[in-house]
């Protein structure tokens, strides 16, 4: 393995600190930087108004690894799905979900999770590592660049809802907002970004203490802690208490939107007792919305979606008490991109 810095890690003070130090001038700083984080240069020889001398300098004393496009799935419903390559042999997705309305990019934050989730494909995936803040930066990049060559559109919207919990990589998830949002990087609006969580609860307070100023969304999908404890063990760490105190707390520091997540599964969170508990916990957190998730099957874990009737039921229970919640439809199903269901397949 390479024991050559990325370039991509060094901040911009030490960039300029090591241009000073081989005798370039400051506007090389800014080249190279642009080259970096704006025209999204994935080799040195990319930077083409940097001298062949210079560009072999940096060759010689950095790498540049940058994700690349493996494979890509396209979807009926207009939904791209693409398998991206790590630097080092790993594989990883991503999902440009286009609607009349916004283009959303859903990235991942790991390659493979440890939360074990019995809904959820990447659940059942070895966590190989986190991904670095240029790789979560890097899977933004190209899927904007998908959006711009298949709909004319720029990304609208970006959720970290991919592969893994990216409370569990906190810091590279932050670095890559951070260049995400920056007027130097993407200049994206934090205000069109969604982390979400499995419930992590020390770091969703730690997301408060940091004033983080994105959207989060938190994966309830059952409103009892006997019911998480079967489908989600990270429940048996962060109940569904410890959560609540977490998000009001999270709240209280930021005023940022809160959204739960609720996938129904048939004959086992879908009941009017359910939907009335789920109620319960909407009371004692000020979230703005609840998705509705339409459950996508798996191999490995055997439950299936309700009836329709049975939805319709739950939802109108919820709109009786005032609980905004909205039937989210699943996108890219027959490519396996929707929710739940990213394996690497």
């Amino acid at each position: 393995m390479s024991t050559l810095r990325n370039i991509r890690h060094l901040p911009l003070k030490e960039l300029e600190t090591y241009f000073a130090s081989i005798g370039e001038q400051k506007f090389r700083v800014k080249q190279v930087h642009e080259w970096l984080w704006q025209k999204h240069a994935h080799s040195f020889d990319d930077m083409s108004n940097i001298s062949k001398g210079l560009r072999a300098k940096l060759a010689s004393e950095f790498t540049l690894p940058a994700l690349c496009v493996d494979a890509a799935q396209y979807s009926e419903d207009g939904t791209v799905k693409s398998r991206f390559k790590t630097f080092d042999g790993h594989f990883v997705e991503g999902v440009l979900i286009p609607t009349e309305e916004r283009k959303t990019a859903c990235v991942s934050s790991q390659i493979g999770c440890s939360l074990s989730c019995k809904f959820c494909a990447t659940g059942y995936m070895e966590r190989k590592r986190n991904l670095t803040f240029d790789e979560i930066y890097d899977q933004v990049v190209l899927i904007n660049q998908q959006s711009e060559a298949k709909f004319q559109q720029k990304l609208s919207n970006i959720v970290f809802m991919g592969m893994g919990e990216p409370l569990l990589n906190y810091n590279n998830v932050l670095a890559a907002i951070e260049r995400i949002t920056a007027e130097d990087g993407l200049f994206m609006s934090p205000k069109r970004i969604t982390v979400s969580t499995a419930g992590v609860a020390k770091q969703i307070k730690h997301l408060g203490d940091d004033k983080v100023r994105f959207k989060l969304a938190v994966s309830l999908h059952a409103p009892t802690d006997k019911k998480r404890n079967e489908i989600m063990p990270i429940n048996e760490s962060n109940n569904i208490a410890v959560l609540i105190e977490a998000l009001n707390y999270f709240y209280k520091q930021t005023g940022n939107e809160i959204t739960f997540e609720y996938i129904l599964f048939k004959g086992f969170n879908d009941s009017p007792k359910d939907a009335e508990d789920l109620i319960k916990i909407c009371r004692q957190v000020p979230a703005d919305l609840v998705n509705i998730i339409e459950y996508n099957t798996i191999d490995a874990f055997k439950f299936y979606k309700p009836d329709e009737r049975v939805v319709d039921e739950f939802m109108t229970i919820l709109d009786k008490n005032r609980v905004n919640a909205r039937l989210r439809k699943s996108r890219g199903k027959d490519i396996d991109a929707a929710c739940g269901q990213l394996a690497n397949k």
